[in-house]
């Protein structure tokens, strides 16, 4: 049929979410190959003139083990959100779902954990919004998996996005400071963390991105 062959063509061309999903995984990359490799060293490597994370033991395994699996979700929660990865091959979505939950699993429980132990450089507020984060973490990949295995695709659907909007955030940390500091050569920041700027990216760059995507899921609902 004479249409047949660009109808073929459109329906293999990604999608806008496609173009957006993949857009965020090449903007953050260069920050899960630095967190990744920086995190591999750590638990293999002796840091301790290299950073003030490089300590004792445990607290080295939790802060170095967060950064490798953080990296780690920060990859494949974008990647199992591509209609390519879910369509394709239903096995290859679970599999990489095991994984990634899994990741973000390890991410949020060494982070909590670490806390507890060292607390953040920032001081009590810091610690409070960064545990936020890490419980969410896990509220969210635990809602995931709970609803894959209910096969509520809707809510499974619902979680994953928040789990995904989550496991970038340590990407956005970082990206909120880079335009920050581009934009205002760091006004409202201190090396202590304790500026306005600072003060409000200790939940800044999940918590906003949160509400939004609420406001998308209700809309769409309705």
């Amino acid at each position: 049929m004479p249409g047949a062959l660009p109808r073929r063509i459109l329906c293999l061309m990604p999608s806008r979410a496609s173009f957006a999903i993949l857009a965020a995984l090449l903007l953050s990359l260069p920050f899960i190959l630095y967190s990744g490799g920086f995190g591999l060293r750590g638990l293999t490597a002796d840091l301790s003139g290299e950073t003030r994370f490089f300590t004792t033991p445990l607290p080295n395994v939790l802060i170095f083990g967060h950064m490798v699996a953080g990296a780690l979700v920060t990859l494949l929660a974008p990647v199992q959100l591509l209609p390519v990865t879910r369509r394709r091959d239903p096995r290859v979505h679970r599999v990489l779902g095991y994984v990634t939950l899994s990741a973000a699993a390890l991410t949020g429980v060494f982070g909590l954990l670490y806390i507890a132990l060292k607390g953040t450089i920032g001081g009590p507020l810091m610690s409070a919004g960064f545990a936020l984060y890490g419980a969410l973490l896990l509220l969210a990949a635990a809602n995931t998996a709970y609803h894959a295995l209910d096969k509520d695709r809707a809510r499974h659907r619902a979680w994953a996005l928040r789990l995904t909007v989550l496991a970038l955030g340590s990407f956005l940390y970082r990206l909120h400071y880079w335009v920050w500091y581009a934009a205002t050569g760091g006004a409202g920041s201190t090396e202590a963390f304790t500026g306005p700027f600072d003060l409000f990216n200790f939940t800044g760059f999940y918590l906003p991105y949160l509400v939004l995507l609420e406001l998308w899921l209700r809309q769409e609902r309705t």
